[in-house]
């Protein structure tokens, strides 16, 4: 199943190579394909934007906008693979760690917490339940998610254990599919109403897709490809994030019962990421102390931020 999926989207992927239009655009210099890429983006992003705002609902496209800007942070933490084909092992641990911290304050204080309050409001006495039901749901997802789509953890990979195109496209669909649950969280989190929520999961997101980018994008030039393929592959894995943010964002503003249940589904979600991936990364080269006091500094500093915004 996974071997015949990947042969579609390369069938895809050269079939697209050989559109008229693909083929005008190719002919262009590189400096009028960059200007294409991007207004057509900005273009298209601003029509969506301003369709939700005007006949859907604001808070939809304000989740929508703030989920674009979360994923976008993965390519900024591509950049620096335009000018390095590695950096230390052990700052990027650090900054995983970080991540790893950010990511859990904001899990608890941002998603479980209100979940929780919400899930007391609808149903009284019934919100840790519904929270608890929720996060091992969210859980399970990413599990068979997984055994659907096995793959390499996504840091230290080597030219070994990931020399082959099947093999780093398993890796990109990978990271790819672990964003979507991120983006729905704040995506969720906009919908319940409270912005400064929202606000906080969409920055912790974001600063935490900055060192995964860098993860993303560094094995990538370390295996051949050019820098700048190297850094669109990044951006592009962060960008399902948006997906998951109009999904989460739009299903509990139609439905609000399914706000406490949908925040406890993201957390749960980040929640095994973070457990499964990314602390366990920090790790494997044996006792890393300073990046588990990277984890520590990066769950206060969000803590003190989601206070401050709130």
């Amino acid at each position: 199943m996974n071997i015949h999926a990947l042969d579609t989207l390369e069938a895809i992927v050269k079939k697209f190579l050989t559109w008229p239009f693909y083929q005008q655009f190719s002919a262009q210099s590189a400096l009028a394909q960059r200007l294409l890429v991007f207004a057509s983006i900005v273009l298209y992003t601003t029509v969506i934007l301003a369709f939700l705002y005007f006949f859907i609902n604001p808070i939809v496209a304000y989740g929508s906008l703030a989920s674009i800007l979360a994923g976008l942070a993965t390519g900024l933490g591509a950049l620096p693979a335009l000018f390095f084909k590695e950096v230390n092992q052990k700052t990027l641990y650090i900054m995983l760690g970080g991540a790893a911290g950010v990511m859990l304050a904001a899990t608890s204080f941002s998603l479980v917490v209100p979940g929780i309050q919400y899930g007391n409001q609808l149903w009284p006495g019934k919100g840790m339940l519904i929270v608890a039901f929720g996060m091992l749901v969210g859980a399970l997802f990413l599990e068979l998610t997984d055994r659907w789509l096995p793959h390499d953890r996504f840091v230290g990979q080597d030219a070994e254990t990931t020399g082959s195109l099947r093999k780093i496209w398993l890796f990109i669909i990978a990271i790819t599919v672990h964003n979507f649950p991120e983006g729905m969280a704040v995506g969720v989190s906009f919908g319940s109403g409270d912005w400064h929520n929202g606000t906080a999961l969409a920055i912790a997101i974001g600063l935490q897709n900055i060192p995964e980018g860098l993860a993303v994008a560094l094995p990538l030039v370390g295996l051949g490809y050019s820098r700048k393929q190297a850094l669109l592959i990044g951006t592009l894995s962060g960008l399902v994030e948006p997906i998951g943010g109009f999904l989460g964002v739009a299903a509990v503003t139609v439905f609000s019962s399914l706000l406490p249940f949908g925040m406890a589904f993201a957390a749960g979600a980040m929640l095994f990421v973070i457990a499964d991936d990314i602390i366990p990364e920090t790790q494997s080269k044996g006792k890393a102390r300073s990046a588990t006091f990277a984890v520590m500094i990066g769950f206060v500093v969000m803590m003190v931020l989601d206070n401050l915004l709130t």
